[in-house]
Formats: C-alpha cells, structure tokens, sequence
C-alpha cells in the first residue's frame, strides 16, 4: 500500500489559493516543486523556459494538496495536468505549451516581458 499523506489544504481551500494567486501576480506557474527543487521534468522545463524571458512571477508548489490542487485548476483552466501558467489570470498551458511558444518567438511578448 502506497503511503498516501495527508494533503495540507482542503479542496476550498486550494480554490481560493488558486484564486488569490492568480489575482495578485501577473505571471504564475502553478509547478511540482520549487525554484529550487523541481519535482518533475516538465515543471523544471516550464520554470527554465519562464526564467528566460521574466524575473518577477510566482511559483505555487502544488504537490503538498496534489488532488485539491489539481481539481481548482482544472476548474479554471479546463486542464487537468501539472504545470500549469497563467498571464494576467489567462490560462497559457503547460510546458509544452511554453516550448511551442519559445520555439515561434512569441513566449516572451505573451509573458509580458520587457522588450
């Protein structure tokens, strides 16, 4: 049997969360991990490709409330998977989404970075 924790935020919880985040930074990478340690490949991918083109934006590390988090952000951004980035409160993608945009050019002007 898999040692399953107790997550730290009730499902209202980690919506509001999700809400107060979105509404107080302008770009938010809601990520498995840390800046520092990123728990998964393509949190640490959408963090790296973020670090790029801008300095100021949030990181919400997910995995102490997984299950609670993963339903408040499906329930705003219609996707179920993690990492997830949100521009002034809009739904960007997750890291592939991020590597696509890199790839035409256009991640940074959708970031809001300073050219």
């Amino acid at each position: 049997m898999a040692f399953q924790p107790e997550s730290e935020l009730t499902a209202e919880e980690a919506a509001e969360r999700v809400e107060e985040v979105l509404a107080e930074h302008d770009v938010v990478l809601f990520m498995k991990g840390n800046r520092l340690m990123p728990q998964c490949g393509y949190s640490k991918r959408a963090l790296g490709l973020i670090s790029q083109h801008v300095d100021d934006f949030e990181t919400v590390d997910v995995l102490p409330a997984l299950p609670e988090y993963r339903a408040a952000l499906e329930a705003e951004s219609g996707w179920e998977t993690i990492p997830q980035t949100f521009v002034d409160g809009e739904f960007v993608g997750g890291s592939d989404a991020l590597a696509e945009l890199d790839e035409r050019g256009e991640l940074a002007e959708t970031l809001g970075a300073e050219a």
